[in-house]
């Protein structure tokens, strides 16, 4: 007798659970479909608004195709770039405006060419800060007479076309290359005006030892495959620098 109780009052409460369910569906209101479409619309647009603002102000990602600064940097290292302080813009775009902080002397920073502001990013090294004077002979740099000590480069310091003795301009930095023979730097084009750097390296969180075209812009057909051998070989991948910093 107390089995078939029990069994009667399970069956009454499933049938209050489903006559609650069907009639809380009734109750509930018809959304339009184009109401729906609207607010995924909405959704999608501030989805889209974080991600420039934090593409824009707070960080992006960079990837190195040339040797000018190893070994700090191989070709393939993919970096974590730091905006923060130093630049906002416009993500896409050319317009930005810098920030309060100022790179000190043997940072990496990334900056936009000042002879070229539409060809891809640059990162090189702080040398020299504004109002110091630079002259580089006997294989070295030399900053206001004293010998700078550099134990992240690879080869002599040749002047090329630097003259010297250079005094660096206010609201500007002369930057290097690591790798003094193979490097695009301030040597050739002169200081970096404050207002063309954007950032600083902050982490590697990627590294592929894969051909170099790879890298080069406008390259996605060669990024994929890069991408796509990596996955099938992992032995192309440089685990140890993942996740170094700087």
């Amino acid at each position: 007798m107390k089995a078939e109780m029990k069994a009667e009052m399970k069956a009454d409460a499933k049938s209050e659970v489903k006559a609650d369910a069907k009639r809380n569906k009734e109750a509930a209101p018809h959304v339009p479909v184009r109401q729906k479409v609207q607010r995924e619309i909405i959704a999608w647009f501030w989805v889209a608004l974080v991600f420039l603002l934090i593409n824009g102000t707070i960080g992006q990602a960079r990837v190195i195709p040339s040797g000018s600064m190893e070994n700090t940097l191989l070709i393939g290292d993919h970096l974590i770039m730091s905006r923060i302080g130093y630049d906002a813009g416009v993500p896409f775009t050319n317009w930005h405006v810098p920030l309060w902080r100022n790179p000190h002397r043997q940072q990496v920073i990334i900056f936009k060419p000042p002879f070229a502001p539409d060809t891809p990013d640059y990162v090189k090294r702080v040398i020299g800060l504004p109002g110091d004077t630079i002259e580089i002979h006997d294989g070295a740099v030399w900053v206001n007479g004293q010998k700078l000590k550099e134990n992240y480069t690879i080869g002599r310091t040749d002047p090329y076309d630097f003259k010297q003795p250079l005094k660096v301009p206010e609201n500007c930095y002369f930057v290097m290359g690591d790798n003094r023979g193979n490097s695009y730097d301030s040597r050739f084009w002169g200081p970096v005006p404050r207002n063309d750097i954007i950032g600083t390296p902050v982490m590697i969180y990627m590294s592929l030892d894969v051909p170099p075209d790879a890298w080069e812009p406008g390259q996605i057909r060669e990024r994929f495959f890069a991408y796509a051998n990596a996955l099938v070989h992992p032995g192309l991948v440089r685990w140890k620098r993942l996740f170094r910093t700087f």
